[in-house]
């Protein structure tokens, strides 16, 4: 002998299978959203719109289901929603390579390779190359070397032991950069090719010519 569910059970059922509905269309909508939301948040101005809406929803959220004696899930959602508003980071700067290149007066952004600096461990370098100095920094533009154009000696891209090398001399200085992969030695080529198109050709010696005897 079957006994049928009580209406108690069914509905209870029902109500525990609408909440991980509405919980799983939560979650996936929030997937879809962090990327827009990073994208966001490099706009400082549209980045602190959002933040005042997720407040005043969030504070809305906790009003209304209280003075309406309703289910405080609401609540608890609008707490978390208001809390969040508060905590979220400020905007992230929104600087790009052409804005940094703009900043320090490159001509030209080349690949550094992988770069040294004493003790510190390697990093992916930029070199930012222009007319007066070319300043190598990392992949948060960072600053880590300034060069003087007008110093450097010497700028060559040198193969050892199946790596490749760029290397810069200037005022008995050597900054060396390594490159690795496929496309090692085509990188090294560039970056040697465009430090060598700004170099300033050293002046010849014009000998001088004796006083002619009288």
């Amino acid at each position: 002998m079957t006994t049928a569910p009580s209406p108690a059970n069914s509905e209870s059922q029902r109500s525990a299978t609408s909440l991980r509905e509405v919980f799983i269309g939560a979650l996936f909508a929030v997937v879809l959203l962090v990327p827009k939301l990073l994208h966001l948040r490099r706009n400082p101005k549209s980045w602190m719109f959002f933040r005042i809406f997720l407040g005043l929803v969030g504070a809305s959220l906790v009003i209304v289901p209280v003075g309406m004696g309703n289910s405080f899930f609401l609540s608890l959602l609008g707490l978390a929603m208001f809390i969040g508003a508060i905590l979220l980071p400020p905007a992230k700067p929104n600087t790009n390579t052409d804005d940094k290149a703009r900043e320090l007066g490159a001509l030209v952004v080349v690949n550094g390779g992988r770069f040294k600096l004493g003790q510190a461990p390697s990093f992916a370098a930029q070199l930012f190359v222009g007319p007066d100095r070319v300043s190598v920094l990392d992949s948060d533009f960072q600053s880590y070397l300034e060069i003087p154009v007008n110093e450097i000696t010497s700028a060559s891209a040198e193969e050892s032991h199946g790596r490749w090398y760029l290397r810069i001399e200037w005022a008995n200085k050597t900054a060396t950069f390594l490159y690795r992969g496929v496309f090692a030695e085509h990188l090294a080529r560039v970056a040697e090719s465009t430090l060598q198109g700004v170099m300033r050709p050293a002046l010849p010696v014009i000998p001088q010519r004796r006083a002619a005897s009288a």
